[in-house]
């Protein structure tokens, strides 16, 4: 998303690998093993497409990241891009613009490739879930629930919507990135489609409290039905905070008819440990162009899960998004992750 002050295709990588309660160096790499925690190392960070552009798009803004069927990385822009990269370098191979039904451009935020090549996007704006062929024409637009959509229409506040999205259990979750109006501030919904003779069905919804002052940007599903969620903020003067969960829905309450998350102490929410605050990770020999608490971190926002290390730990790819600012990179972060 455009930051304010105050990261199937992805699946089958995994598979195939395997409560509340340029400025500079194009890579850099670093020794293996350097911790950020316990749980999470960095093995390097690349800013090789950093203010770069291709077939005349801007290479940026990065909102989401996708493993394609063959593996290659598909990237979606929040300026209405559809990128496809070298999974290896990064290289963009090609461009696809994207637009709503009516031709207009959208906030496009979170991307899954679909088992038959497909791409479901999530647009942040109205917000709404659409499947796309890989030319970028529109094929199918989801079911979204009507507390779901931006006030007037539902309760969401504007820019705050379907940040995060991820093939799960067979089928779909989208993931708000701030509190509806009138659900306790923090709790985010995330909201789940079944999957049903080749269309996608509403169907659970669970609860997930963010910490203070933070949204959830990016969701990706693990084959074992918990999810890695990014949790991000930006203080101006200060910089970002970003930090990984590993969040389990499988005891969580559905709350797709309660109409407000606020006073319901039945309520299961979403349990989740922290993995790591991605600002303890060695900044690596990485530069910030605005303060930052660590020179590596900048405004994180995509994730995507893109394969397992010998030793079975996950590798993680996060990207962050430029805004198209002087002041922002466009960076990735390659992660191992153990949960």
């Amino acid at each position: 998303m455009r930051m304010r002050s105050v990261l199937a295709a992805a699946t089958a990588a995994l598979a195939a690998a395997t409560c509340l309660t340029a400025a500079g160096p194009s890579y850099a790499n670093s020794p293996q093993g350097h911790a950020c925690s316990p749980s999470v190392s960095i093995d390097r960070f690349s800013d090789a497409l950093d203010k770069t552009t291709y077939q005349g798009t801007f290479v940026g803004n990065f909102s989401a990241l996708a493993v394609d069927r063959d593996g290659s990385l598909a990237a979606v822009s929040d300026r209405s891009a559809l990128f496809s990269l070298d999974g290896r370098t990064l290289a963009p191979r090609s461009v696809v613009p994207l637009a709503d039904e009516s031709g207009a451009a959208l906030d496009s935020e979170g991307l899954v490739v679909d088992r038959d090549g497909t791409r479901l996007i999530s647009s942040e704006g109205e917000p709404a879930v659409r499947r796309y062929a890989a030319d970028g024409r529109v094929l199918d637009r989801l079911p979204v629930p009507d507390a779901l959509r931006v006030a007037p229409a539902g309760r969401a506040v504007s820019n705050g919507t379907f940040e995060g999205l991820t093939a799960f259990r067979g089928g779909l979750l989208a993931a708000m990135e701030y509190a509806l109006s009138g659900d306790t501030a923090g709790i985010v919904r995330l909201q789940t489609w079944h999957r049903h003779k080749g269309s996608y069905e509403l169907a659970a919804q669970y609860a997930y409290r963010a910490d203070t002052g933070l949204g959830v940007p990016e969701a990706t599903a693990l084959p074992d039905g918990r999810l890695l969620v990014l949790e991000r903020g930006f203080t101006s003067g200060v910089g970002n905070t970003v930090r990984l969960y590993l969040a389990d829905p499988r005891r969580a309450s559905d709350t797709s008819a309660v109409e407000y998350l606020t006073g319901q102490p039945e309520v299961r929410l979403i349990r989740k440990t922290l993995l790591a605050d991605i600002a303890a990770c060695p900044d690596l020999g990485a530069t910030a162009k605005q303060p930052q608490p660590n020179p590596l971190l900048d405004n994180i926002e995509a994730m995507t899960v893109t394969g397992r290390t010998e030793s079975g730990a996950l590798k993680v790819l996060l990207a962050s998004d430029d805004n198209q600012n002087p002041s922002q990179t466009t960076r990735f972060y390659y992660l191992r992750v153990r949960v």
